[in-house]
């Protein structure tokens, strides 16, 4: 069987992955890798055109009834979440008014999710790739941002201060890590596929922590121009003990999350079994 795994190029995964990718442990399948934003991946999934693949947990919402979730390869965790960014020189409360515009890093994302959950800032919300929600903000296209992945190490860089967490938001309001994202399989794939999936990314993350220098050309290819330092704080931010095994917190995060994002959609949550079972 040939499977096509989708992931991003952020580090938190091209790190995860690396070992699957590279064929550097046995797999229980060949793998076609496609790398893409999570937007994009997120997009394919609601299609149902990819077996396996990365997506937000609020698109969750989306694909539920094609997808089932893995309990590894995610990324979940504290102090982790997206942050809402503005110019220096613009103060939160002008930030809050009807009018002004805030760039989302994607409509399906968890963070455009959060931002809705939070309702600080209602103002019209504008699509465009993460890479280019701080150029954005830091040109004045929109007043503020929602930023994701490497750049809550970054924003300082453009000009930019932090506003809110809403990461920490969440973890306030649920005493609960923040799902951010998972990995799905196609539930007609069955089962037992989706059980050996879960055994090769666990195979995979175990190999890439016993020989991290192997991987650092690889996700250094994948992050483009991205500084060492910040690629190294942003595994160690986005990789823990989560993304090996979800455990009992990291799957009613995931739970609670998307019983929030299916009464946004205004959508019934289906009757279907949201984690592969053992």
């Amino acid at each position: 069987m040939q499977l096509e795994l989708g992931i991003s190029p952020c580090p938190n995964d091209t790190w995860i992955f690396y070992a699957l990718a590279n064929k550097k442990i046995d797999l229980p399948f060949d793998f076609t890798m496609y790398m893409a934003d999570v937007e994009d991946l997120n997009v394919r999934a609601r299609k149902g055109d990819i077996a396996v693949t990365k997506l937000s947990v609020a698109s969750v919402t989306d694909c539920l009834d094609k997808y089932i979730l893995l309990r590894t390869g995610g990324a979940l965790g504290r102090g982790c979440g997206p942050i809402i960014v503005t110019k220096q020189d613009t103060c939160f409360q002008s930030a809050r008014e009807a009018d002004k515009k805030i760039a989302i890093p994607g409509k399906l994302t968890t963070a455009n999710m959060l931002l809705s959950l939070n309702n600080s800032l209602k103002g019209e919300r504008v699509e465009m790739l993460f890479d280019e929600v701080m150029p954005a903000v830091q040109a004045g296209t929109v007043d503020a941002g929602v930023v994701i992945h490497e750049g809550r190490f970054t924003y300082e860089n453009f000009g930019l201060k932090k506003v809110l967490d809403l990461g920490q938001w969440w973890e306030n309001t649920t005493n609960l890590p923040l799902p951010l994202g998972a990995i799905a399989v196609r539930r007609d794939l069955g089962m037992d596929v989706a059980r050996q999936l879960e055994k090769a990314i666990r195979a995979s993350l175990a190999y890439v922590q016993q020989n991290p220098e192997e991987a650092t050309a690889y996700i250094k290819e994948h992050a483009q121009e991205m500084d060492d330092n910040v690629i190294k704080e942003h595994i160690a931010t986005f990789v823990n003990e989560f993304s090996m095994e979800l455990g009992a917190d990291g799957e009613y995060a995931i739970q609670l999350l998307l019983e929030k994002a299916f009464e946004i959609s205004g959508k019934p949550m289906p009757d279907l079994p949201i984690f592969v079972t053992d």
